[in-house]
């Protein structure tokens, strides 16, 4: 064979699997980089999601999301930021609790212990909350319900990503007009250096056990649909009827 004519073809050859290898160093950059900062957003060709304090009406429900502002509907947001972690506070006279703040990982082991504690049992749980730990969420949900508390939003508060789960966990809830619930994508661990693809087998796993925690909870394990096709720095408000249609309300008697 002539290695004159194989020449070229072999420079060209390399030259496409220097490309490649580029392209994949870079695409696995990118990934890698996603890992660590929590959720690095691809660009899309979608127009940008209004504010959150921007009225919802049916089938425009997405808002933009960031946990430290989330207040909807032009309420204020507080001078005093939420707790950037779960935090405890007995309300109306030791009958209720309120549970206000990030959920953190270990959050549900210490706010059960600090449950368990209380003498009486309170009846039910105040939330206000822009989520956080799925799974911190859905192991503190279990304790909630095997206590038999209700849960419920008071005037004005949020209950948004993984917060519903422990919305979801309660006996019987109750939610004011003004108050407001939210899904969204989400993590199911911590984050690790693994690219992302590398994880879908985790994530699947955990989408299968929070539509399985909701099924259990009373709650239609559609209302996931919103969740899923929301971004995670965006965020899909339930509307009263779809609460209602969910199960997370009950239509008046």
């Amino acid at each position: 064979m002539n290695d004159s004519t194989d020449t070229p073809k072999r420079n060209h050859v390399g030259r496409v699997l220097v490309a490649v290898l580029f392209f994949q160093l870079g695409l696995a950059g990118l990934l890698f980089w996603d890992d660590i900062a929590d959720g690095l957003r691809m660009p899309g060709l979608s127009p940008r999601a209004p504010a959150l304090d921007d009225p919802i009406r049916p089938g425009d429900q997405t808002r933009r999301f960031q946990p430290d502002r989330a207040r909807p509907g032009g309420i204020p947001v507080p001078a005093s930021p939420l707790p950037d972690r779960l935090t405890l506070t007995v309300v109306e006279a030791g009958t209720r609790v309120l549970l206000e703040g990030t959920i953190q990982a270990g959050d549900a082991e210490r706010i059960e212990k600090q449950l368990s504690a209380l003498e009486p049992m309170p009846e039910g749980v105040f939330l206000n909350s822009p989520g956080g730990s799925v799974r911190d969420a859905l192991v503190l949900g279990r304790a909630l319900r095997q206590m038999g508390m209700t849960t419920a939003l008071r005037s004005g508060d949020i209950c948004y990503s993984a917060c519903p789960y422990l919305l979801a966990a309660g006996t019987s809830r109750t939610i004011p007009e003004d108050a407001s619930v939210g899904v969204h994508q989400h993590f199911f661990g911590e984050n690790t250096l693994l690219p992302t693809f590398l994880a879908v087998e985790d994530i699947q796993r955990g989408q299968g056990e929070v539509m399985e925690y909701l099924d259990q909870m009373g709650i239609d394990p559609l209302v996931m649909r919103h969740a899923l096709a929301t971004p995670s720095d965006e965020i899909y408000l339930l509307l009263p009827e779809e609460l209602e249609s969910y199960g997370f309300t009950k239509k008046p008697s």
